[in-house]
């Protein structure tokens, strides 16, 4: 757990500074979403983009699993760490956030200059014609297409924004998955499986960002994945401070400036206490 001593020592790193923050998982577990990479969490396989895009099997699997976790998602509220980094925007403290989330919860917080690395739950993609479409008008479609069929809500800790790789109960899994409303292409919910390319736009942004700030500060993430990696180095060799806030190891300790052990409301919402007192 960070001390104030902790927490006053990072508001005084970002205070006058352009800060980027980058987040992962640990930013959400407060609002119920599990992070399946951080201190304690099981060690498990996903479906891939290869296997969801040359098998049936794991189309009918992803798409059972993302019906049963998307409506979890959707009623998800953000976190004392989500409003604490939208009123830093707003206050010209953090000059936008990189996200390696997909649940929405910086946006749904008010932070409006977001770089979503790896998608976003809410949405859905056709892999032949690109085209968007709104996550819940295809839940509508699966649901027309499976008539009597039931989906049990998932307790919040089984959400899986990804589906874990089990062969058994992919197998036996018998929905029926619709086609792409437009162009009768494979529809694919709009987040970033592992083998599949980081969205273009998406590493721009988050690139730009990095070499915007004074202070790239990384809250809730192991930085095990690259692309956060990424953006961290970028904004590192553009000069800024690293500045990480986690509950465990992560990649990046070494090249810390601070590093504080703790949880990402308590840190963040006390550094948000400390800079918009100042300011008000």
């Amino acid at each position: 757990m960070a001390s104030r001593n902790d927490v006053a020592r990072l508001a005084a790193l970002m205070r006058g500074a352009r800060t980027l923050v980058l987040t992962g998982a640990g930013v959400s577990t407060d609002a119920g979403i599990p992070d399946h990479r951080g201190v304690g969490s099981p060690t498990r396989r996903t479906v891939e983009y290869g296997d969801f895009v040359l098998h049936e099997m794991w189309q009918r699997w992803v798409w059972w699993r993302s019906e049963l976790s998307w409506q979890i998602l959707e009623r998800t509220r953000p976190t004392t760490a989500h409003r604490a980094l939208a009123a830093l925007e707003g206050a010209g403290d953090v000059i936008g956030v990189t996200t390696q989330n997909v649940d929405r919860l910086h946006s749904t917080a008010g932070s409006r200059n977001v770089a979503e690395l790896h998608g976003r739950y809410d949405a859905v993609v056709c892999l032949h014609c690109d085209r968007r479409f709104p996550r819940s008008d295809v839940s509508t479609l699966i649901r027309d297409h499976n008539p009597g069929r039931e989906f049990p809500p998932l307790p919040p800790d089984h959400v899986e924004v990804l589906a874990a790789r089990d062969r058994g109960a992919a197998a036996a899994c018998s929905l029926v998955v619709p086609a792409c409303p437009s162009c009768g292409g494979l529809l694919k919910p709009d987040v970033v499986f592992f083998g599949e390319p980081i969205p273009e736009a998406a590493v721009r942004h988050a690139l730009a960002l990095a070499n915007e700030c004074d202070v790239v500060l990384a809250v809730g993430t192991s930085l095990a994945v690259s692309t956060g990696m990424w953006v961290l180095m970028q904004a590192r060799e553009s000069g800024a401070r690293l500045a990480i806030v986690n509950r465990g190891p992560t990649e990046a300790d070494r090249l810390a400036d601070l590093r504080l052990e703790g949880g990402a409301g308590e840190v963040l919402g006390g550094v948000a206490e400390i800079l918009l007192g100042e300011g008000g």
